[in-house]
């Protein structure tokens, strides 16, 4: 299977660049996983589409301000750098621009009196870089006073409120991107949605770029994704189990969600409690085991989570979903409008 099989011509004025007022006034793209059917409605109108009996999955991670600006302590020379995965207290693997110079040994200051300090102690092989930082009192404090959000480089407005950049139901941090496909939901939308009997499984993928990085070989078998730290817990598993076994569906809010569960499932669909890294990679062909029904947004051309979501459908349904969006003027990407595949 090869890269341009999964390219579209996006026109730029529908890469959404700033977040709607409203969370659930987004659009919403019905799309039959299965026949391909497809119509228009409001995000808003979400809960019409899910039964009572049905387990709605969601991601709980919270996107910490993973971006720094600083200086290196030799020359003064400006760097910026992105968190992406914490190792320890101290030590984060992270993306150095520019990382020509940013070798071992390489001491890094940030913030007015080097209120936060680092030491480049690895240069990995795909170029990402570990930092151990040094600094005086709480590291989550220091990061949310220096830090800035990551948002995706397609976006080029700047995000007034750095709240808009998380779900409403954000608690864990560690995220380097936002799960997307949840920033439609409200507390009040929510509410309806467990009114109506749908069970609630919060789970946890801290987003890393990997997941996002351009795939670079022309025969998309050979990508190699790069690990992300996941969660789920009893409580989760079981609100996930319990719901297949009296034949609800699951549906999955976001490509994260369908990851977590597709990398914590035993062959028949039962969910595990527990954690680790994943790596999993999925494209047609791949044969789902936990998740019936993806509420996720418009994906960019050749990415991995295009990828994935022609495999939960088919890539020719999807395409044409695209197309269809396209034509009506939906808005794209993290800020943009949602499709809901489904089955009945």
């Amino acid at each position: 299977m090869e890269l341009k099989d999964f390219y579209y011509d996006l026109p730029k004025e529908l890469i959404a660049q700033d977040p709607l007022t409203d969370r659930a006034s987004s659009r919403l793209m019905l799309v039959d996983r299965e026949s391909g059917k497809l119509d228009h409605k409001i995000f808003k109108d979400i809960p019409e589409f899910l039964n009572s009996g049905d387990c709605l999955v969601i991601n709980e991670t919270k996107v910490i301000p993973a971006r720094l600006f600083g200086t290196r302590k030799e020359t003064g020379a400006v760097v910026e750098i992105l968190l992406l995965k914490r190792l320890s207290d101290t030590d984060w693997e992270c993306l150095v621009k520019p990382g020509k110079k940013a070798r071992v040994g390489c001491i890094l200051t940030f913030g007015e009196n080097d209120l936060l300090q680092g030491e480049i102690t690895e240069v990995k092989e795909d170029g990402n870089r570990v930092i151990r930082f040094a600094f005086d009192g709480i590291f989550e404090e220091i990061l949310d006073e220096l830090g800035q959000m990551p948002l995706p480089p397609y976006i080029t407005h700047t995000l007034k409120d750095k709240n808009r950049y998380q779900t409403v139901y954000a608690r864990n941090e560690g995220s380097a991107a936002a799960p997307t496909a949840g920033l439609h939901f409200t507390d009040e939308l929510l509410k309806t949605i467990e009114e109506k009997g749908v069970k609630i499984a919060r789970i946890t993928l801290h987003v890393g770029l990997g997941t996002f990085r351009p795939v670079k070989t022309d025969n998309i078998l050979e990508h190699h994704m790069h690990s992300e730290y996941f969660e789920v817990s009893e409580e989760a598993a079981e609100n996930i189990n319990s719901a297949r076994r009296a034949g609800g569906r699951i549906i999955c809010v976001g490509t994260t969600s369908v990851r977590t569960l597709e990398s914590s499932s035993k062959e028949d669909g039962t969910v595990l409690s527990g954690s680790g890294n994943t790596e999993i990679f999925i494209y047609p062909g791949y044969r789902f085991k936990a998740c019936d029904c993806l509420i996720t947004n418009f994906h960019l051309p050749e990415s991995t989570l295009l990828m994935l979501v022609s495999a939960f459908s088919s890539r020719e349904i999807i395409l044409n979903a695209y197309e269809e969006a396209i034509k009506e003027g939906y808005r794209f990407f993290s800020f943009g409008d949602a499709m809901f595949l489904y089955r009945k």
